[in-house]
């Protein structure tokens, strides 16, 4: 006769599904951050998304001691867009999770903003004093009573998370220094704030680390500048791991990491998570933004795809060896004569005016530099037979002193036949254009002081934005034109902007002396033209 099996009275069914979940969610850092999400996002549905699995899996490697090649991974930083937990993972669930395992862990969270970093402190200080985690694991994590602050709290194990303000980790060490968004939006655009957060990152973070063979530094952050901390690590190979998920998948940017994982996406433009940010929230989100905070922000790239305000398409390409018939040069210089590498470069750009003896040829002449057609509004085109293009005839950014740099000015003017030389009126611009009018005012160039009146640089760009757009402006296939046609699509998130003042100060000038016509306005002077011939004339004088 089949007897049921009964469990002996002194197991509680409780008590075993709580040791269950007690040990899943030390395995698993999803696990722990699913079962206590409730306990800091009350009221706010947990929605899974495979990002989620991603980060976590190489923050596991770091807290498992994974080795790679003879050496612990401990470097990695994650570019990933606004409002999907990152805080909540790195800065809040890691630290905390850590501690189930090793509550001997000194985790130090550097945010751009004191407040912020505040913010995820008094979240994870709630997270390990709830009764689910005390439940749990209590009996090794107990809060120390001498040092339960908001901004550093520790536990009985000499365990303890600290926030600070980035720029401020002097005389703090930890085994894990985690940075969330060093860089605030208008701190980004700062270069004197954000190359102070360089500084800090470079020279003060890697010496705060109680272990520089074992401990972690993670950056977690949005793009929001070419040399932002995010840049410098990249351009100079520090050695970190890189996770990079943009908003819309691109599959030229999808690189494996150094655990072998990858963005599971397929499809260009496929969204990262659709169940949270669908099409219709990530296409409004983008207007709103703008190209340059959208690119940064979700793209993760500081200028946006193929170009900001002017874009890479709307260059045209010249490939014949030798320039056409020039009808007028002029030259634009942006000064600052020093020798020191570390500033700003002086910077000339030299451009030609002429006219298409060979319309077909010239309408049909696509870019392909990147073996894509024009992106013009054919409707604007600006190939009317009567209307000036220019070309940018030759450039160049160097660190000069002041007589190298008249020198090499004047020489090109000469080389280039100019016409017209540009200098911005400011201080430095006024002596070098008083310098080359008196050793070289018997030249054939003129030499004038350029006043943008109260337009900023990028308001500049914009009001040139039109000639480029309209298919006016050509360049050669050269190395130093690619050097232009860079810094001017990455402005004004790119780490170098010399040459871009030389670019919008040139055409500026050139169109208002009404050397470059747009075709709707040949069109107007067309159309008053045709008025005048079919009305009749009126008098000079009235009596």
């Amino acid at each position: 006769m089949n007897q049921a099996i009964r469990l002996p009275k002194s197991i509680n069914a409780a008590a075993v599904l709580r040791a269950i979940e007690k040990r899943k969610c030390e395995l698993s850092l999803v696990e722990f951050m699913k079962a206590s999400w409730d306990i800091i996002e009350p009221g706010q549905k947990y929605v899974h998304n495979w990002h989620v699995d991603l980060i976590a899996y190489h923050l596991e490697a770091i807290t498992n001691g994974v080795e790679i090649n003879g050496h612990f991974y401990n470097r990695l930083l994650i570019n990933v867009p606004p409002g999907f937990s990152k805080s909540l993972i790195v800065s809040v669930f890691w630290p905390a999770w850590e501690w189930t395992r090793n509550p001997h862990i000194r985790s130090i969270c550097a945010s751009h903003s004191q407040d912020l970093a505040i913010r995820d402190s008094m979240r994870m200080r709630r997270l390990i004093t709830s009764e689910w985690y005390q439940g749990h694991w209590g009996d090794k994590v107990k809060l120390s009573g001498d040092q339960n602050a908001k901004q550093k709290f520790e536990n009985t194990a000499l365990g303890f998370r600290q926030a600070i303000a980035a720029g401020g980790i002097t005389g703090a060490r930890g085994d894990r220094v985690i940075i969330d968004d060093p860089h605030s939006v208008d701190g980004a655009n700062s270069d004197q704030t954000r190359n102070s957060t360089i500084q800090w990152f470079r020279e003060a973070v890697p010496t705060r680390v109680n272990s520089p063979e074992r401990s972690a530094i993670v950056v977690i952050m949005q793009r929001l500048h070419e040399e932002d901390v995010s840049g410098v690590i990249i351009e100079h190979g520090l050695g970190y791991d890189h996770i990079c998920l943009p908003m819309r998948y691109d599959p030229l940017r999808n690189h494996p990491t150094m655990l072998g994982l990858s963005d599971p996406r397929t499809e260009e433009g496929e969204l990262l998570f659709p169940e949270r940010f669908p099409e219709s929230v990530v296409s409004a989100d983008e207007a709103a933004l703008g190209p340059y905070a959208a690119a940064g922000q979700f793209q993760q790239i500081p200028s946006p795809r193929g170009g900001g305000i002017i874009k890479d398409a709307w260059w045209r390409l010249w490939d014949k060896s030798e320039y056409p018939e020039i009808d007028f040069v002029m030259a634009a210089l942006d000064t600052a004569y020093t020798e020191k590498t570390e500033n700003d470069q002086s910077a000339m750009t030299v451009w030609g005016t002429f006219f298409a003896s060979d319309q077909a040829q010239l309408a049909n002449r696509y870019n392909d530099r990147y073996g894509k057609p024009l992106e013009f509004d054919n409707s604007s085109f600006s190939d009317h037979p009567d209307n000036a293009k220019v070309i940018m005839m030759h450039a160049w950014g160097d660190h000069l002193e002041f007589h190298a740099l008249v020198e090499k000015v004047a020489s090109d003017c000469r080389r280039f036949k100019v016409d017209v030389l540009l200098i911005e009126n400011k201080a430095s611009g006024i002596s070098i254009a008083q310098e080359l009018r008196r050793l070289y005012g018997h030249e054939n160039f003129s030499v004038h002081l350029y006043d943008p009146k109260s337009l900023d640089k990028v308001a500049r760009l914009y009001s040139v934005q039109h000639i480029f757009s309209e298919g006016m402006v050509f360049a050669p296939n050269r190395t130093w034109a690619e050097t232009v046609i860079q810094q001017v699509s990455s402005f004004p998130r790119g780490k170098r902007k010399d040459l871009v003042d030389t670019v919008s100060m040139a055409l500026r000038r050139l169109r208002d002396m009404g050397m470059l016509v747009r075709n709707q306005e040949r069109a107007a002077e067309t159309e008053q033209s045709m008025k005048q011939i079919t009305h009749d004339p009126q008098p000079l004088y009235m009596c």
